[in-house]
């Protein structure tokens, strides 16, 4: 069985998640600001956890964004650098899909429009649908001025996740139910993860790199 360590700092929440022969172990906290602080002692607390070292771990993972501009770099540096430093290859996974991810595991949402508070009036936003198991995204991720969210073409009656939905007045997609203290969870990284490491899909270390919507640099994925 393969161990895979997942990694979140894209937003006020703080999470840490270990896949180790078929178990999932995990560590969420909601600590704004402290993310580089409770980071490195989460990860170890799920090894001595697992009984395992870091060197037991065949692959990282890490919420690539978007979302706050330093936290997102956060995880992405740690995972960089233990990624570098045993060789290890990499799986990127957008915080956006996370939170499809998150409201499928805990209120089985098939269609979900997932929006992250972007700050300056501007929401980051994506559809997805669940199929197999997993959220794939639908159309493209997006920043915008929440009246210009829109419902992919194809998408059912979406349910709504993330801070983003705040904003549900003025969103320009109706949705059956929102939760808008939703956060990204690194546990959803790792079941948005094992269809890519199952098909060689991963990246080396330096190319792990964040996705900031606003800078136009996202190449969207039909997984994470």
């Amino acid at each position: 069985m393969n161990t895979l360590l997942a990694l979140d700092t894209a937003t006020e929440a703080c999470s840490a998640a270990l896949l180790h022969q078929g178990r999932v172990l995990h560590r969420f906290e909601v600590i704004p600001r402290m993310h580089a602080v409770r980071l490195l002692p989460m990860i170890e607390e799920l090894l001595d956890e697992a009984g395992i070292k870091m060197r037991d771990i065949d692959a990282l993972v890490f919420g690539r964004g978007p979302g706050a501009f330093t936290g997102v770099r956060i995880a992405t540096g740690m995972v960089q650098g233990l990624a570098f430093a045993l060789n290890k290859p990499v799986i990127d996974i957008s915080n956006l899909a996370a939170l499809a991810q998150r409201a499928a595991r805990e209120h089985q949402a098939e269609n979900v429009c997932a929006a992250i508070d972007a700050r300056m009036d501007e929401v980051y936003w994506g559809c997805y649908q669940l199929r197999a198991g997993v959220m794939h995204l639908v159309g493209e991720e997006c920043v915008s001025a929440p009246e210009k969210v829109t419902l992919a073409r194809g998408m059912g009656l979406p349910e709504g996740a993330g801070t983003g939905w705040q904003y549900a007045e003025r969103l320009g997609v109706r949705v059956e139910r929102s939760w808008p203290q939703m956060l990204p969870d690194a546990r959803d990284l790792l079941t948005l993860a094992a269809p890519r490491w199952a098909s060689g899909d991963v990246l080396d270390a330096a190319d792990a790199q964040p996705v900031y919507l606003r800078d136009k640099v996202a190449t969207p994925r039909s997984v994470g």
